[in-house]
């Protein structure tokens, strides 16, 4: 009964967490993970990207299994809030994935993501491969020999780990509750400091 009673907790953990691999899958989509800062603002500049099939808000980085939003906004958990996108390489490249990322982050915070703080809103981008790490590497470089940036670059490049998703009712929080998602954002300054930071209109 005990052994039954571990496969069965062992199946729920694997059934919960997203498995993180950067290889193509069948279907020919591949993934990609980014954290940056509340994970509502983050699925719409994907969302509307040619190439993105999916975007899933969710906890990662951290040791904790099966994390709730209530342990992991209180900060007493070592997860970020982040989002899984699922996209097809064929229609857009991973670079491309981390141009609207920088676009969409304050990545001289390193306390958190405009009104958000704690290390569970600092941002990060979760490599799934040495590729994946590469290019993120890269992409870091070019925007500090830019200079258009004053300031270091707080975001950390980062080996992924299981991805959970969050619950329901942050899945598509912009589009089931506009006007609160649309106020929160406004509140907390995030467009008006992005706007500071890169001089054009965000992609949301």
């Amino acid at each position: 009964m005990r052994f039954r009673g571990i496969l069965t907790l062992f199946a729920i953990v694997l059934s919960s967490a997203v498995a993180v691999s950067a290889a193509p899958k069948q279907d020919g989509t591949s993934a990609a993970i980014f954290a940056g800062g509340c994970f509502w603002c983050m699925e719409p500049p994907y969302d509307k990207l040619d190439g993105v099939i999916s975007t899933t808000s969710g906890y990662t980085g951290g040791s904790e299994v099966n994390p709730t939003y209530k342990q992991v906004a209180s900060g007493r958990t070592s997860h970020r809030e982040a989002v899984r996108i699922e996209y097809d390489p064929k229609r857009v490249s991973y670079e491309r994935l981390l141009e609207v990322f920088w676009r969409n982050i304050d990545p001289l915070d390193g306390r958190g993501q405009f009104c958000d703080k704690g290390r569970h809103y600092t941002s990060a981008i979760y490599t799934l491969d040495d590729e994946q790490f590469t290019a993120a590497e890269a992409s870091k470089a070019e925007l500090v020999s830019q200079g258009k940036l004053k300031g270091e670059i707080k975001t950390e490049i980062l080996p992924a780990g299981p991805f959970y998703p969050a619950e329901d009712y942050h899945q598509d929080y912009y589009k089931k509750n506009p006007i609160r998602y649309k106020y929160y954002r406004w509140g907390c300054g995030r467009d008006a400091r992005l706007k500071k930071l890169w001089g054009a209109p965000t992609d949301d």
